[in-house]
């Protein structure tokens, strides 16, 4: 009873539109922001380093340089505030999480293209 009832909340707030990327790809992540009474969207464009849990409470962790700095943002999956994913390119990796990454600049830290 109480597990059919769980799920039922699961699948109401799950998101409608399947996010497929894996860690390694670079996306566009399209993100509403609220400044007073406007909404804009802003993009932020990185490396997909990690993807966690599962269900409603599912994550994941995006990497860009920004001004020579490493910036790393973690988003949630079903959140509402992401209007929507683009894949830039596909990375070849053989890790699930890419960490390895932070210690690396440069050359150095691209990722070899999936084909």
């Amino acid at each position: 009873m109480q597990n059919a009832l769980l799920q039922k909340f699961v699948d109401k707030n799950r998101r409608a539109d399947k996010l497929v990327f894996k860690p390694g790809d670079t996306v566009k992540v399209h993100v509403k922001i609220k400044e007073g009474d406007k909404e804009r969207i802003q993009i932020f464009e990185g490396t997909v380093i990690a993807r966690n849990n599962k269900d409603l409470g599912e994550t994941f962790t995006v990497r860009k340089i920004s001004f020579g700095q490493g910036v790393e943002r973690i988003f949630p999956t079903n959140a509402t505030i992401i209007d929507h994913i683009d894949i830039v390119r596909t990375g070849k990796v053989r890790r699930a999480k890419l960490f390895y990454l932070r210690g690396l600049k440069g050359k150095a830290a691209r990722l070899k293209e999936r084909t």
